[in-house]
């Protein structure tokens, strides 16, 4: 699949549950939208992950990528402990200078 290597990183670290290795993946200043929530920098970020992971034990697996310039799409089959699951879920990834600067997921 074709994937940029850091979104390449960011899932491998997920699926890992790194969160030090996933939040290197990151600027600083990234934004992350899930479930019509934003956060902001990497502090709110890693709350958002490791409240995700806690509550959720979810785990995605990419199954179609498309990049266009700066922009990566990747749909998911994600799983866990969720109503519906597993579901199918777009990544939205936006990279700068080989880092992630946003990541919008929905359905």
């Amino acid at each position: 699949m074709d994937m940029p290597s850091i979104v390449n990183m960011y899932f491998d670290a997920d699926s890992r549950n790194d969160a030090d290795t996933l939040l290197k993946t990151l600027a600083v200043e990234a934004a992350v939208e899930d479930e019509n929530a934003r956060h902001q920098g990497i502090v709110a970020v890693r709350e958002w992950w490791l409240a995700a992971k806690k509550a959720t034990q979810y785990r995605a697996e990419p199954v179609e990528s498309t990049v266009d310039g700066d922009k990566a799409l990747v749909r998911a089959r994600v799983s866990g402990q969720f109503p519906g699951s597993p579901v199918m879920l777009t990544h939205a990834f936006t990279i700068k200078d080989d880092r992630i600067v946003r990541l919008e997921i929905r359905s």
